[in-house]
């Protein structure tokens, strides 16, 4: 049954029913109002969509709070009006792209049309393209600023509007607060130039493509092991999405000569026909990648979302089936492989670094630790991650980091997480351990059994709309009142909050600050080291809760015991969390 609506709410809505609005978009507005859908309405209409960690996500539709041609092109007039202010007087660049969802590219051509006639000079990609090769390309054009129409993993109603600073970075303060600002500026969707000035827009395509397949191919580690591993059996899916335009083509250049394209999932297809959600974290979006690993009795099973930045990543265990590794997993895999392989060639030198987010497993800092090399922690979103790349600049060199949530980056060629160099890295590593008779599996046992058995969870809550976005916020509220005393039976210790940038020690009271900006995150540490995290999501209507344990490994035929005794106590700490 429909709620009763808000007077204001209506009155937003009713907006929408005159010019400028086009009349299909009125028409659509009218038939919500006609036939009193007041949830439909309230969800559309209570507020407008927002910059979160990564950028304007929301369902496609009609509305304030929906992504169509008009938020999209307030939010493109609003970032025009910012890059006129930061650079007064002088020629601006943008590079324009999109995925593979429904309605990208006419998306991305009004977002594109709006720039241009603002008198910003536009890069259009000719066909979809992944999100890293946009971040590329606007340092590798010298642009001030570049926009992706995509929303990344989210189900196919969905998309989003991804916005980027010149030095191929996602925005982040004050850039982000700022367009905001200009943004909610526009009072009327009359001040937003649809008009487009065509020569102000060029299109792009197989020239960027070269100069980065050219770029990825020199970071190779142990081109020698590829070599002799080119027979490694690789099987890829894109998940209907944009790897399919690189990943193939970044594989072959590598050297890599049996790599099996998913039939069922290579056509890009913006309703995503096989798969419940397009997420490479969840194993139903992995299945039919695995069952074409199992035919073909495959080393290593890899998938990336639609817009490429995220990669999935299935290999064999020790019983010889295959097995989903986690963000953490890989991500740990990735940062030992780099940093192992650059001391073996004396190529470690101190001035590089590693980066993770503050929820990402801990066994990161470890290797890193191990290897001499600093690890910095920054706020979950990879923007954070390009964010301190470029605020290192030249002085210091990035090598390899990530996040749990199956993005990594290794080099610097980009600043945004990227799955078509992992996706080569991940098979060049591989093969690298084929070379020594084992498996990704194998050498990740060896890890937990060097740093740690260190074993993570995420629970991931989602509560959509207006109802779902203030009881997010009271479970926030709450757990800040009331914050636990122990979790799973184990005493809580210290409590770190990023949104007072305070971390207490439970026992005595005492007070340090965090040297981060302010985020809506709290993180519960515990007397056996274990932490334990809640976040609300920046880009879908989610609160998430991520527990991180740590055990020993002392022989490693004890890997299945002490994991089921691990994923035991981490089920008891986050019962108790959630029940909060």
């Amino acid at each position: 049954m429909s709620t009763k609506l808000d007077p204001e709410i209506l009155e937003r809505a009713r907006l929408w029913l005159h010019p400028p609005y086009d009349k299909n978009t009125s028409a659509a507005v009218k038939a919500l109002i006609d036939e009193e859908q007041h949830d439909d309405l309230k969800d559309a209409f209570y507020k407008d969509l927002e910059f979160g960690t990564g950028g304007m996500r929301g369902i496609m539709g009609v509305g304030s709070n929906r992504v169509n041609s008009y938020t999209l092109g307030k939010a493109t007039q609003g970032l025009s009006n910012y890059l006129h202010k930061v650079y007064p007087n002088q020629p601006i660049k943008a590079v324009v792209s999109y995925d593979s969802r429904n309605h990208s590219q006419e998306l991305a051509k009004i977002v594109a049309n709006v720039f241009s006639a603002n008198g910003i000079f536009v890069y259009f990609f000719e066909e979809m393209r992944p999100t890293p090769l946009l971040s590329f390309a606007i340092r590798e054009l010298a642009c001030q600023s570049g926009v992706m129409l995509t929303a990344s993993h989210n189900p196919k109603e969905y998309n989003g509007y991804k916005a980027y600073w010149k030095d191929g970075g996602q925005l982040v303060a004050p850039h982000d607060i700022n367009v905001t600002r200009e943004v909610n500026a526009i009072t009327s969707i009359d001040q937003v130039k649809f008009d487009p000035i065509e020569q102000n827009i060029k299109t792009i395509g197989k020239e960027i493509d070269d100069s980065y397949l050219e770029k990825i191919r020199r970071l190779s580690l142990n081109p020698d092991t590829v070599r002799a591993q080119r027979a490694l059996k690789i099987v890829y899916s894109p998940i209907h999405g944009t790897g399919v335009t690189l990943v193939p083509k970044a594989m072959q250049e590598w050297g890599f000569r049996e790599l099996v394209l998913v039939k069922e999932q290579a056509e890009p297809n913006g309703d995503f026909p096989t798969v419940i959600y397009p997420n490479p974290e969840e194993e139903e979006a992995m299945s039919v990648a695995v069952a074409e690993g199992k035919k073909i009795d495959a080393d290593l099973v890899l998938a990336t979302d639609p817009d490429a930045d995220r990669v999935g990543v299935a290999v064999k265990n020790k019983k010889g089936d295959f097995q989903l590794l986690n963000g953490n997993q890989i991500g740990s895999l990735l940062v030992h492989y780099v940093l192992s392989s650059l001391q073996a060639k004396g190529a470690l030198s101190g001035n590089g670094y590693v980066v993770k987010t503050i929820v990402t497993s801990k066994l990161i800092a470890d290797i890193a630790e191990h290897f001499d090399t600093p690890c910095f922690d920054v706020l979950t979103g990879f923007k954070f991650i390009g964010e301190l790349i470029t605020s290192k600049g030249d002085s210091e060199k990035f090598l390899v980091g990530g996040e749990e949530s199956y993005g990594f980056l290794i080099g610097d060629l980009v600043r945004d997480k990227d799955a078509v160099i992992s996706c080569v890295f991940i098979a060049e590593m591989a093969a690298f351990y084929k070379n020594q008779k084992k498996t990704l599996f194998e050498a990740l046992i060896d890890l937990y059994s060097t740093y740690g058995f260190y074993k993570e969870k995420l629970i991931s809550l989602t509560k959509k709309g207006m109802t779902g976005a203030e009881e997010i916020r009271n479970m926030m509220i709450n757990l800040r009142k009331h914050p636990p005393v122990s979790l799973g039976g184990v005493k809580v210790v210290a409590i770190k909050d990023y949104q007072s940038s305070e971390s207490t020690d439970v026992l005595t009271g005492k007070k340090q600050g965090i040297d981060l900006p302010k985020s809506n995150v709290l993180q519960f540490i515990t007397e056996e080291g274990d932490v334990i995290s809640a976040r609300p999501s920046g880009t879908e209507p989610k609160i998430k809760f991520y527990c991180s344990v740590k055990g020993a490994l002392e022989n490693t035929a004890d890997y299945e015991k002490i994991a089921l005794s691990l994923d035991k106590k981490m089920d008891r700490m986050m019962k108790d969390l959630t029940d909060q």
